[in-house]
């Protein structure tokens, strides 16, 4: 790991105004995120996970603290949220190309690296599909892919897979797993399944009821490449009940 954090997050906090006076999403949260790290965030409903991405993304701003990103004040940011959130009326490819051509990257170009990042996420031969005609977890692919085609400092992944059924679900985080490794980028996660924090990250960060602290930091000592194989292990289920004690 290297000595210099990529992101710094130090006494985060986060008040939304109602008519009570304001609710307390975060309180004083500080965390560090290390370059080429995969790094989850766990907790339960309502206790700041996903306050914490969009303050990253600079989608929302925060009440106190402060974030600093080794990279710059602007750091190119991709995201990925709950839903793939694909544009109905393009077809894959399209989609792909869409940051690309916003940026000002001639067609062909823009084509060529649609076409290798849609091999990365195994989708080749899907490039003029509709989004309607493709299955959760290869909409997930296609956004996930989209997020990561403008070679971002940090991918932000808002429980990306939440909404697929289990199996699917599992199959996506070896997918996920292998994009990471061949792609090495910085990642924050959040997600409320304990296996697929500990079967994807390097660190999971826990976070307490609302206002969300964080609880937890927990490293997690598996060997990659992991394979499905390794949730049966006794050191996962060991980490698994350390993380579900703190969660609570």
């Amino acid at each position: 790991m290297s000595a210099a954090p990529f992101l710094t997050v130090r006494e985060l906090s986060a008040v939304f105004p109602d008519k009570n006076g304001g609710l307390r999403a975060l309180d004083e949260v500080s965390f560090e995120v290390y370059p080429r790290e995969f790094v989850c965030v766990l907790g339960p409903s309502g206790s700041g996970k996903s306050t914490i991405l969009r303050i990253l993304a600079g989608l929302l701003a925060p009440t106190a603290g402060e974030v600093i990103f080794s990279a710059g004040p602007q750091p190119k940011i991709g995201m990925v949220f709950q839903e793939a959130n694909l544009m109905p009326w393009r077809s894959v490819i399209k989609n792909l190309t869409l940051p690309l051509e916003l940026a000002g990257l001639e067609t062909e170009a823009a084509r060529e690296k649609a076409g290798d990042m849609m091999d990365l996420v195994g989708l080749d031969g899907f490039e003029e599909y509709w989004p309607r005609d493709l299955s959760g977890g290869m909409a997930q692919r296609v956004a996930i892919a989209r997020a990561l085609i403008h070679d971002p400092d940090l991918l932000l992944l808002d429980e990306p897979f939440g909404s697929l059924d289990a199996l699917t679900r599992e199959r996506m985080w070896t997918e996920l797993s292998h994009i990471w490794q061949a792609k090495q980028k910085t990642v924050l996660m959040v997600t409320h399944s304990i296996s697929e924090a500990l079967f994807l990250a390097d660190r999971v960060l826990v976070l307490t009821q609302r206002p969300g602290k964080v609880k937890l930091d927990l490293e997690v000592e598996l060997p990659r490449p992991r394979k499905e194989e390794i949730r049966y292990t006794p050191q996962f289920g060991r980490l698994a009940r350390k993380l579900k004690k703190a969660i609570g």
